[in-house]
């Protein structure tokens, strides 16, 4: 399979996946439904798909929320993967499908952080891993200033 289409389906069951914690998952059920329903798979369909939204609705915030996201995709990136290789003409419908639905990503280079909430008398460090940080100050240090 092309490494366009594995692509589009490596998106595709993220988008899924993503959709069905969200208010838009009513919306976007029936494309899915009718996406799958396209490549000839079973009335189940709809059944498996509310099993598994209601299994991830349960577990968020769940020690094992990412474990069940993980299957769960992928699951859906199997059932895409066998849905294309059946039907190639499916690949258009879900390419509209994550294009309708996928988060759109921010425009490159804007970056705009603000800080709430009273007076900040240190360094503000907005980022999501930091290790071994230092930073200096005017004063030089307490021990400095206990000699």
């Amino acid at each position: 399979m092309e490494a366009e289409l594995m692509a589009l389906i490596g998106t595709g069951a993220t988008t899924v996946v993503g959709l069905m914690v969200t208010d838009a998952w009513g919306q976007a059920k029936q494309r899915v439904v009718g996406l799958f329903a396209s490549g000839g798979e079973s009335g189940g369909e709809p059944g498996e798909l509310e099993e598994s939204r209601t299994a991830l609705v349960a577990a968020e915030g769940a020690a094992d929320e990412e474990d069940l996201r993980s299957d769960v995709t992928a699951s859906v990136r199997l059932r895409l993967r066998r849905l294309l290789e059946q039907d190639p003409g499916a690949a258009e419908e879900l390419r509209r499908l994550v294009d309708e639905f996928a988060p759109a990503a921010p425009p490159p280079g804007t970056v705009h952080n603000s800080i709430t909430g009273g007076r900040q008398d240190g360094p503000v460090v907005q980022g999501h891993t930091f290790t071994h940080l230092t930073f200096g100050t005017a004063g030089g240090t307490a021990r400095d200033q206990t000699d």
